[in-house]
């Protein structure tokens, strides 16, 4: 590491200019030219990273939660550029399944020693709330349907306030109240699609989330070229918090209606024909914590695609 850019996420979760200016002076001591901005937005950040790139930067960190991580890994993907990290957001759920530090200084200091690994990202082709098609990367997980209503939903500022307890709030309430609508999902299998109808997809990448879904996924790993899927062949609200319990204890519960499987693409459709009233529900999507649009989605896997820096890639499954 030589020369180094961090962006940070001015509103998220904890205090922002102190953490980052000690970041900075940690990696000056090393002998690292460093420098820090803020993520102007989403749409920005990406064209952020590639002038930092441009500039010379080997290293870009992302300052904040698995969002902010999300807007800079659009600009990495595909380059030489080793994406760093410090968790300074609400989950930080790729912090906790790298066994990252968990506070600014520590991440910082682990990140000089750090093992540079070139990992496979997932990829979402979808179609954004202006009806337009777009596509996102992703290093956690995609989420369709209520997972994604919850993100789509949330207060920015409740979260900023109350942290995971906004989470936990607004998925008690959808869990109790929430219209769950089915949609059709084709899974790519040694060259074949598989059919399948669910009311709940998840195409997860890491084990350990931390906090209480911390195994949301069991068998995910960075270090597979694929996807763990969640599959919620139910509507049933009973299935969908035992599935919920089974993280929270890690145990290996089967819960009836609940697939989990490996696969390196999945193409989502809603069931409702194109064209019609306008009074259908739209099915929500969402990457990383991200809010990104509806359905038609198309799920795949790029390997190779970014340098990532983590603590310690011996000890990993």
């Amino acid at each position: 590491m030589r020369k180094a850019m961090l962006l940070y996420n001015p509103l998220s979760g904890r205090r922002r200019q102190a953490d980052v200016e000690a970041v900075l002076s940690i990696l000056r001591s090393a002998r690292v030219d460093a420098s820090s901005a803020p993520t102007r937005a989403a749409s920005d950040a990406t064209d952020q990273v590639r002038q930092a790139i441009v500039e010379g930067c080997d290293t870009i960190f992302a300052c904040g939660g698995d969002g902010t991580i999300h807007d800079v890994l659009q600009g990495l993907v595909g380059t030489d550029a080793a994406l760093g990290i410090i968790p300074l957001g609400t989950a930080n759920s790729l912090a906790h399944d790298l066994r990252m530090p968990l506070s600014a200084q520590g991440a910082a200091r682990a990140a000089l020693t750090a093992k540079p690994r070139r990992i496979a990202v997932g990829r979402i082709a979808y179609q954004d709330f202006a009806g337009s098609q777009a596509t996102r990367y992703f290093t956690v997980l995609v989420g369709i349907g209520m997972d994604a209503h919850l993100f789509h939903t949330l207060d920015p500022m409740t979260k900023r306030r109350l942290g995971m307890a906004a989470y936990c709030a607004k998925a008690t309430r959808l869990w109790l109240t929430h219209k769950m609508k089915n949609f059709t999902v084709e899974i790519g299998e040694a060259g074949q699609a598989r059919p399948a109808e669910v009311s709940q997809l998840l195409a997860v990448r890491i084990d350990n989330f931390g906090g209480v879904l911390r195994q949301l996924a069991p068998g995910a790993s960075l270090e597979r070229n694929d996807l763990r899927l969640v599959l919620f062949h139910t509507r049933s609200r009973l299935a969908y918090l035992r599935y919920v319990l089974r993280g929270l204890f890690a145990t290996n519960w089967k819960i009836p209606g609940i697939e989990l499987l490996h696969s390196t693409s999945a193409v989502c459709r809603d069931l409702a024909p194109s064209g019609g009233s306008g009074t259908h529900p739209r099915i929500l999507v969402q990457a990383d914590g991200e809010r990104l649009g509806t359905l038609p989605a198309e799920i795949s896997v790029v390997r190779d695609a970014v340098t990532l820096l983590a603590p310690d890639w011996g000890g990993r499954k």
